[in-house]
């Protein structure tokens, strides 16, 4: 199989890595890659993945079977349709399915339709409707995010009025926003492969959103500093999450003729009442994605043929039996102001391309190749993964290779894993 993966981020680069292992794989290429990707890849760093007639000339000159789109950016801009009508197989969810990411007010009708739990929620276009509302709800906490698709986890989790409305009113100057209760609970992010006929779910994780752990009430949300994988649930719990949101949402996508040959990503809290849904996204989340390839133990060409034969659902999830930790590494003053073009310190070459399987794992986000050296040119610039036979295990192994990604202004947090082997709270 020759598979086409879209993308240059570090999920990206993890499931090209996942590609590479794979015992069917007789040709890899990525569009546009990173540093990371060229050692077991075919970079094509010329090709735009958000221009479909690009992509379907780059899958006519290599002969590509199966094209892997796990990124937000070319499913807004149609390259899954494109390629489909010109006989090219995808992984991806086309244009009709992106509302259940792309429009939080359809997201929540439909779950409501179908009976999956989601938080109490309004809906507002005017600083004048959101200001009414939060002064008559002084003192409660609640959750404010955009109405509309964000590549990031853009929101303010917070009980304090005026924090609420200046973010809420710089929101609605690009469109309507969402103002949820908050919810007391644990977070968890699962996701699914999708076929006609059912789906295959991957392991659970736990990721860390904030821009520090010291960071409460209306701190930082990032597009994500950090995961573990597998996150330990007991077996109730997880028929818990089967019967009340997974199940009923694959039916219902049945039911609404929006199902899909591809990923769905379930963000949820783990409440006293059960779990609650808080957003679906039709692609893989950051970095989730490299935690949980790092344990995966199956055959990642093996599943796309299972979806092509519409049979995910009897294929067993095979892993490791180890945890996974993946610290991601930042520029200075991501997320608001980003500092971009600081140089990478050299990196072994064994770790470029992760060629050595010692539980050590390093995925490129962003940065780009300038002649040798490699240069940062947004927020988050890597992920390091360590694996192990435990999560404490595993979270010093990761630390131990953080210096792996060095350059000036560099930072992560120090606390991922810690709340699963020590008395810690944070986020």
């Amino acid at each position: 199989m020759k598979v086409l993966v879209l993308g240059s981020g570090a999920k990206d680069h993890a499931i090209a890595w996942w590609f590479s292992r794979s015992r069917l794989i007789e040709g890899l290429y990525m569009a546009p890659s990173n540093p990371g990707t060229s050692g077991f890849a075919v970079n094509l760093p010329d090709v735009n993945p958000s221009d479909k007639e690009q992509v379907l000339a780059a899958c006519k000159a290599n002969g590509i079977d199966f094209v892997f789109i796990g990124t937000e950016a070319p499913l807004q801009t149609g390259v899954i349709d494109h390629l489909n009508k010109n006989g090219i197989e995808t992984f991806g969810a086309p244009s009709y399915a992106l509302k259940l990411e792309g429009d939080r007010r359809f997201s929540r009708e439909f779950a409501k339709k179908y009976n999956i739990p989601v938080p109490n929620y309004n809906i507002f276009t005017t600083g004048k409707e959101l200001d009414s509302f939060l002064k008559e709800n002084s003192g409660k906490t609640f959750i404010i995010k955009p109405n509309d698709l964000s590549p990031s986890r853009v929101m303010i989790n917070s009980s304090d009025y005026k924090s609420l409305l200046a973010y809420g009113t710089e929101l609605l100057k690009k469109g309507s926003v969402v103002v949820e209760d908050h919810i007391e609970g644990r977070q968890a992010t699962i996701s699914i492969l999708m076929d006609n006929a059912g789906y295959f779910v991957l392991p659970i994780c736990y990721e860390y959103t904030k821009r520090e752990h010291t960071d409460v009430g209306n701190g930082v949300a990032t597009g994500g500093m950090g995961a573990i994988c597998p996150l330990a649930l007991d077996k109730e719990t997880m028929d818990q999450i089967s019967k009340v949101i997974v199940h009923p949402t694959f039916k219902a996508l049945k039911a609404e003729n929006l199902y899909y040959k591809g990923i769905l990503t379930f963000s949820l809290l783990l409440s006293d009442d059960g779990p609650v849904l808080v957003d679906y996204h039709v692609r893989l989340n950051d970095p989730a994605t490299q935690a949980m390839v790092a344990i995966i133990r199956n055959d990642l060409c093996d599943l796309m043929q299972a979806m092509r034969n519409n049979t995910l659902k009897q294929v067993r999830l095979e892993t490791t039996g180890k945890s996974a930790v993946a610290v991601v590494i930042a520029s200075e003053g991501y997320p608001l102001d980003t500092k971009v073009g600081q140089v990478l310190s050299p990196i072994p070459p064994q770790y470029m391309s992760n060629a050595i399987d010692n539980g050590t794992y390093l995925f490129f986000g962003a940065v780009e190749s300038k002649g040798k050296a490699i240069y940062t040119n947004g927020g988050r610039a890597a992920t390091i993964v360590g694996v192990d036979d435990n999560i404490m295990l595993a979270n010093s192994r990761a630390y131990k290779s953080i210096d792996l990604v060095s350059f000036d202004g560099s930072w992560y947090r120090s606390d991922i894993g810690l709340k699963f082997f020590i008395n810690a709270t944070d986020e």
